[in-house]
């Protein structure tokens, strides 16, 4: 089967999922500017290839949190997978392990941990909120070490949920059949209750997420598990090394899919900054509309170690659960191993600053 284009998956899933379920996916916070600054900032950077290399072997392979995988690139967390395919998250798991690269599971999965472990063929990390419950949020940690989770990424840019206007427009809630499995259902319950005027998603996040936690709080979840922990959410070059210095083994830079702050800097646009400030230290994600091979290169020379990918895995399971996302993923690690190629970089090792060209902030 040939690989579409990306823009086709797109337009396969908005016209397959309920507008309200679209709204969810694709809409951002505020004036949503932050959805196509986040692009805008990746086409603005250009790079710079060199000729006359031996690229007739290019090896994508690298090691992400201590595991070797066939690309730098990963999925991002991404809540409710149900809500664009009946098999959700493990048939997402399915086209991770197919295409070689770690799938960030969300708390808020609509399939069991277990289900994503046994159909999973590569690493899993487990996304988390820091919940009001210490407990529920401990068990679940507990839950990720008995079905092999390789890390924790903590989510940190969310002490409250922005105001998204589609889904408040929508008073948009989790649809019946659908539910956070991994999670007590108790402390679910406002999720699941559409109201007219409101986010159900949004109620839910001001009873749970605890707002008050702060950077000696991670002492008590490292304390309590062996699996690395990583940080979803910083933009800032402070932020980061306050993470290296609290014991983080990675960052992720990302403004959440520009679904947080409004206005807050590209994620593309903070990564060179990040990653100067730990100089190797700890290990550099970044997410935030990556969609072609050339972004993942681009990651790679300003300093990433692997960029992860969210809303086209989404797009392939809508369009035909894991046998699309499977060409969504394994499309762009073909891709990545192409403009290697082209850009005279043998292995993901010899990508550099040297190799881009970033123009001044507007």
């Amino acid at each position: 089967m040939s690989r579409p284009a990306l823009h086709e998956f797109e337009q396969a899933a908005r016209a397959r999922l309920s507008s309200h379920v679209w709204d969810f996916i694709a809409g951002g916070s505020g004036t949503e500017s932050m959805i196509s600054a986040n692009r805008h900032t990746l086409d603005r950077i250009r790079l710079r290839p060199r000729v006359l290399r031996d690229v007739s072997r290019v090896d994508t392979g690298t090691t992400l949190l201590g595991d070797q995988v066939r690309a730098p690139v990963g999925i991002a967390p991404m809540a409710y997978h149900q809500l664009v395919h009946p098999e959700g998250e493990v048939a997402a798991a399915r086209a991770a392990g197919k295409a070689g690269v770690p799938l960030t599971v969300s708390m808020f999965a609509s399939r069991t941990l277990a289900d994503i472990a046994a159909a999973a063929t590569g690493p899993l990390w487990l996304q988390l909120y820091w919940l009001r419950r210490r407990d529920a949020l401990l068990d679940l940690v507990r839950r990720a070490e008995e079905a092999e989770f390789r890390a924790l990424v903590l989510t940190v840019d969310a002490p409250r949920m922005a105001r998204r206007p589609k889904d408040v427009r929508n008073g948009f809630a989790i649809p019946d059949g659908i539910r956070a499995v991994n999670i007590d259902e108790t402390l679910m319950s406002a999720s699941y209750g559409g109201q007219a005027g409101e986010s159900a998603v949004a109620r839910h996040a001001r009873e749970q997420f605890d707002a008050s936690i702060g950077w000696s709080d991670l002492a008590w979840l490292r304390e309590r598990t062996s699996l690395p922990l990583v940080l979803k959410g910083i933009l800032t070059a402070e932020d980061a090394l306050l993470a290296a210095d609290h014991g983080v083994h990675a960052v992720i830079v990302s403004n959440h899919g520009g679904r947080q702050l409004d206005f807050a800097q590209p994620a593309f646009a903070a990564l060179a900054e990040v990653a100067d400030a730990l100089d190797g230290r700890i290990q550099v994600f970044v997410d935030g509309s990556v969609r072609y091979g050339t972004d993942v290169v681009k990651a790679l020379c300003l300093g990433a170690d692997a960029a992860l990918l969210g809303r086209p895995v989404l797009w392939g399971l809508a369009e035909s659960g894991d046998e699309g996302a499977s060409l969504v993923l394994g499309g762009l690690v073909e891709e990545v191993e192409e403009a290697m190629a082209l850009m005279g970089a043998s292995e993901v090792g010899s990508l550099s600053r040297a190799g881009v060209v970033c123009p001044r902030a507007e």
